[in-house]
């Protein structure tokens, strides 16, 4: 792989990470988990989807844990209380004591930034039970100020081709390696992967996708969520292209303002 595919994002705690991590909410069976891992894929997302990865990546974790990072959220973040509970459960489902990022999920709508949630967020890093900690937020405008001014470690953003507000509303924010940003929704929901009305030229592919992501200074990961393991190659593949040339920026860029509308 090229040497633009690997980082040390500050929220990993100098963990050398492949930039494109993986989430199993989509299917992806344990030999699709399995190939990933053995690509070199090192940075995982845990939810409660992720019946294919449970078994792979607590072998990885077992048998290398300071090369494997797990990102986990809070199933309960509006509390304390829950955001306690909840990172006590996810430890003892990985069997590990201590896990890599451990996130407010969807803040404002599935999780609140509250002064008990904090409070029980930097109780927990400070214990060392998490060694960072993080929100996803798809409000830009409140990530750009969480951005300048909070305890965070890493932000998980939508961007994407259609999407790219975040060099607007959150990346002038973001102050070099902290917080690290995690990019999702690559393919806006498979929208940029589908031809829009009314446009004549080619058509972004899933690894497209993840190019242009990841061909941003201020995007440290992104995740990919692949449905099989045939899905995965594709988009590993196409990685190896390596950064968007300006001609391939260009097109992308007005594709993605096609597909917004």
């Amino acid at each position: 792989m090229n040497d633009w595919l690997y980082a040390t994002p500050s929220a990993l705690r100098g963990k050398r990470a492949f930039r494109l991590g993986l989430a199993a909410n989509y299917g992806i069976d344990e030999d699709g988990v399995r190939a990933a891992i053995d690509r070199g894929v090192n940075v995982f997302l845990w939810t409660s989807r992720n019946k294919g990865m449970r078994a792979p990546v607590k072998a990885a974790m077992g048998a290398r844990r300071e090369d494997v990072a797990v990102i986990g959220f809070a199933q309960i973040g509006w509390f304390g209380w829950g955001v306690r509970s909840g990172a006590e459960k996810l430890l003892r489902q990985l069997g590990t004591d201590h896990l890599d990022v451990y996130l407010l999920g969807w803040l404002g709508t599935g999780s609140a930034w509250t002064e008990a949630t904090q409070k029980e967020l930097l109780h927990l890093r400070e214990s060392g039970k998490v060694r960072s900690i993080g929100v996803s937020i798809h409000d830009r405008p409140r990530a750009g100020t969480l951005a300048a001014d909070s305890p965070l470690d890493l932000l998980m953003l939508r961007y994407n081709a259609a999407h790219p507000g975040a060099e607007r509303d959150v990346f002038p924010h973001v102050k070099e390696h902290s917080p690290s940003v995690l990019a999702y929704t690559a393919t806006a929901w498979r929208k940029l992967l589908k031809r829009p009305n009314g446009w004549e030229g080619s058509v972004m592919s899933a690894g497209d996708c993840y190019r242009f992501q990841l061909s941003s200074p201020h995007v440290d990961m992104a995740l990919t969520g692949p449905k099989t393991r045939a899905e995965l190659e594709d988009n590993l593949k196409a990685l190896e292209k390596g950064p968007l040339t300006e001609d391939e920026a260009k097109w992308m860029r007005e594709f993605g303002r096609k597909v917004h509308g």
